[in-house]
């Protein structure tokens, strides 16, 4: 009777152990990296990082995935999370500048840069994001809307533009800078839509017109399109705080208000059809190789003529509506689950911070950020009067300060706006173009 009595005494006093752990399990579940609990992240990162340790991770588009993800969850979980940063766009300026300050202190390993390169370089992640993004919004977009926001972006950007270029070198100036090394070596990069579509044309250009190498002028370039993008993004989480605190003015993703002054209503959302989402794919590689045959024919660049292709086969009313569909569930998919890893994967490889250091000073980040809050600021205002969304439409004109492609997905993630991508690639593309035209025919008269 003993023995039975000492045995349940035991199992009562195990109970709050195992109620405790019980307890504690359930917490470290509820809690969350990203969409992972906590233990199921610790996990996989370490099977990532071990992998990484040993050069046992594969060194294609499975082992990018997995590092660009696992640190991409992590990023933007803390950007949401940190307070102030939060505000103005954390998980975009962390997902960005963290990678890039980890390749400078060589803490990233030789096989996860490997890695990440075949998945960013070789099979050109970035475009096939831009491409599913561009596409997909496109075709779910409302056609009035869509007609209407290209019709009326180029006065916003134009005027912006202009008034940025002035604004920098009067800074420049100040500042004790030449006015023709500001507007070419600051002003000119951070507008020029870019390193390989803006500063790498801009290179070659400025070596084969003041002789020299092509490097050396790059060099002397990326610092202000990297800090131009830095400003820009942050700009850009500044101003979706001013759209939740003053709503009348955001769009939320909508550039231009309707002609009555009500919002146009699009259709409910519709259950997702994973097979439509295939065809979805397939629309998006599709429009992205249209663009890359007419830039062979035309010598217009291939993602303004996929935007253009885009645009018209919206317009005509042509696409069966239910590949409407699935392009638009495609884009919700890739801009919702592969956000923070793309800006991961950027980081690591387009924002080179030792080129940075080299050449800023206090007074070449104030020329930069100059540059780029009259160009947002004018987005702003002009937008206003053109009856767009002014907060809507000075993010869209401050793409045009960004690094390309990556820099209009830095930006808009900060901002909480990838439906305005075909906007912001238009503004980047056409814009960054005429920078790096205009710019090289002026250096050749001044030389």
């Amino acid at each position: 009777m003993n023995t039975k009595t000492n045995l349940e005494a035991v199992t009562e006093s195990e109970l709050p152990i195992q109620n405790n752990i019980k307890s504690l399990w359930e917490k470290l579940m509820k809690a969350k990296i990203g969409v992972l609990p906590l233990p199921l992240y610790i996990v996989l990162a370490a099977i990532i990082l071990t992998a990484s340790v040993y050069n046992t991770l594969p060194a294609d588009m499975i082992g990018g995935f997995a590092v660009i993800m696992i640190l991409g969850m992590l990023l933007g979980d803390l950007g949401q999370r940190i307070p102030i940063l939060k505000e103005i766009g954390g998980p975009a300026i962390l997902a960005l500048l963290v990678p890039s300050i980890f390749v400078f202190l060589n803490v990233i390993n030789t096989s996860s840069m490997e890695a990440v390169t075949t998945l960013m370089k070789t099979s050109n992640f970035l475009y096939f994001y831009i491409s599913c993004l561009v596409v997909g919004s496109i075709l779910g977009m409302n056609r009035k809307m869509l007609i209407q926001g290209f019709t009326r972006m180029f006065v916003p950007l134009i005027v912006g533009t202009v008034l940025a270029v002035v604004a920098g070198m009067l800074v420049g100036l100040l500042f004790g800078y030449d006015l023709q090394h500001t507007f070419f070596y600051i002003v000119v990069p951070i507008i020029g839509g870019g390193i390989g579509e803006g500063i790498l044309p801009l290179s070659i250009a400025y070596s084969s017109i003041l002789g020299g190498s092509a490097e050396s002028f790059v060099s002397q370039m990326i610092p202000a399109a990297v800090i131009g993008n830095i400003f820009a993004v942050v700009s850009a989480g500044l101003m979706m705080r001013l759209g939740e605190k003053k709503k009348h003015l955001s769009g939320n993703g909508k550039l231009v208000k309707s002609e009555d002054g009500n919002e146009v209503h699009e259709e409910k959302e519709k259950v997702i059809d994973f097979s439509l989402m295939g065809a979805g794919l397939l629309i998006a590689c599709t429009f992205f190789i249209v663009g890359t045959l007419g830039q062979k024919f035309i010598g217009v660049p291939g993602p303004v003529i996929m935007i253009l292709f885009a645009t018209l086969i919206k317009c005509l009313k042509v696409m069966p509506h239910k590949m409407e569909d699935g392009a638009h569930n495609l884009y919700k998919f890739i801009s919702t689950s592969l956000t923070w890893p793309l800006m991961v994967g950027l980081g690591m490889l387009y924002i080179p911070l030792e080129d940075v250091v080299k050449i800023v000073t206090p007074a070449y980040v104030i020329v930069c950020a100059s540059v780029v809050f009259v160009m947002i600021l004018s987005g702003y205002f002009v937008g206003k009067l053109m009856k767009m969304y002014p907060v809507d439409a000075a993010i869209v004109t401050g793409c045009h300060s960004g690094l390309g492609g990556t820099g209009d997905v830095a930006i808009l993630s900060a901002s909480k706006r990838m439906a305005l991508m075909p906007f912001a690639q238009v503004a980047t593309r056409i814009g960054g173009v005429s920078t790096v035209i205009l710019a090289s025919l002026l250096l050749k008269l001044l030389s």
